[in-house]
């Protein structure tokens, strides 16, 4: 079944760069970031690797973890990790999962459930459907994917933003418009009546429509 927003994030244990995990538990009780790339020693994953090294700081910030996933062995994972530091400036802050045998990526959904063969008799263009982002709650429940193609380099700082986003609508009954950065002016949910928004929102709100409330940020 493909794994959808509000699902329970698929359980594994696995060997990575920092050591075997158990997934659910590695996650603990706050949010976690796993994103996955089609191949060791390819360009644009190298430049993703080390970016999200420099970005790590900023998720830690946010209670995040971060986890990456590749279908190649750990031992690959560990000569790779040399060349990314050399080449982007930033060594792997964070661990690294191995999966050789194809079996977290099928259960993310990342790959097609027929795909088969060994990752070290793998292509990158066979692992075209595995580079993903699956932004992961405190409950364990996937709360926001995004997939990218092979050719497009993904914007980490937009994942930052997502977090963010997912974060404060998690804890607080509202939703981000278009665009939106931390600190600006968010919108009352629809399910939240007005009676229930002037206590929410002593403060009033700005109504261009009956149906779009516009708020400052909470806190």
């Amino acid at each position: 079944m493909p794994l959808r927003i509000g699902d329970q994030a698929p359980d594994f244990t696995a060997e990575t760069t920092e050591g075997p995990i158990k997934f659910h538990e590695w996650i603990g009780d706050g949010w976690a970031i796993l994103f996955s790339h089609p191949k060791d020693f390819t360009p644009v994953c190298t430049t993703e690797l080390g970016y999200m090294a420099g970005l790590k700081p900023e998720f830690d910030k946010r209670n995040c973890k971060i986890i990456g996933l590749s279908v190649d062995s750990v031992g690959d994972h560990e000569k790779w990790a040399k060349d990314i530091e050399e080449t982007q400036g930033h060594a792997l802050n964070y661990p690294l999962i191995g999966d050789p045998e194809l079996k977290i990526a099928k259960a993310y959904d990342m790959l097609h459930p027929n795909a088969s063969g060994n990752a070290a008799e793998r292509k990158a263009p066979d692992n075209a459907t595995v580079r993903s982002v699956f932004v992961i709650g405190p409950d364990k429940n996937v709360k926001a994917m995004i997939s990218y193609p092979m050719s497009t380099g993904r914007n980490f700082v937009e994942v930052l933003r997502l977090l963010d986003s997912c974060q404060l609508t998690a804890k607080h009954k509202v939703a981000t418009p278009v665009n939106w950065q931390q600190g600006q002016d968010v919108i009352i949910v629809p399910a939240v009546s007005d009676e229930e928004a002037k206590e929410r929102f002593p403060e009033g709100w700005k109504a261009p429509k009956p149906y779009i409330r516009i708020v400052a940020q909470p806190k």
